[in-house]
């Protein structure tokens, strides 16, 4: 087989998406909790509880790339099969 398995391409992709999502992760932990977190304790915020750094940083954003990671799999992740193309012809 000399010729490139199309599937490769789309795990390429999906696998380039997975890590842009681990970045966007990472910039919005580290711009929460070090960007509000810097302050002095006597400056923090509270939301629930919580101080809004870690709030925002740990809390709201799980659920924001939680939702982000369904969004992108359901929208733009396609099911592709294990299989190669000659193992399914000989199937059918």
């Amino acid at each position: 087989m000399n010729k490139k398995d199309p599937r490769f391409k789309t795990a390429h992709k999906e696998a380039l998406t997975g890590v842009i999502i681990v970045l966007i992760n990472f910039l919005w932990w580290f711009g929460f909790a070090y960007g509000l977190g810097s302050r002095s304790p006597e400056g923090y915020s509270y939301i629930l509880g919580l101080p809004d750094w870690f709030f925002y940083s740990c809390v709201l954003g799980f659920i924001v790339i939680t939702t982000l990671v369904i969004f992108v799999v359901k929208k733009f992740f396609k099911e592709i099969p294990f299989e190669d193309g000659q193992e399914r012809g000989e199937e059918s």
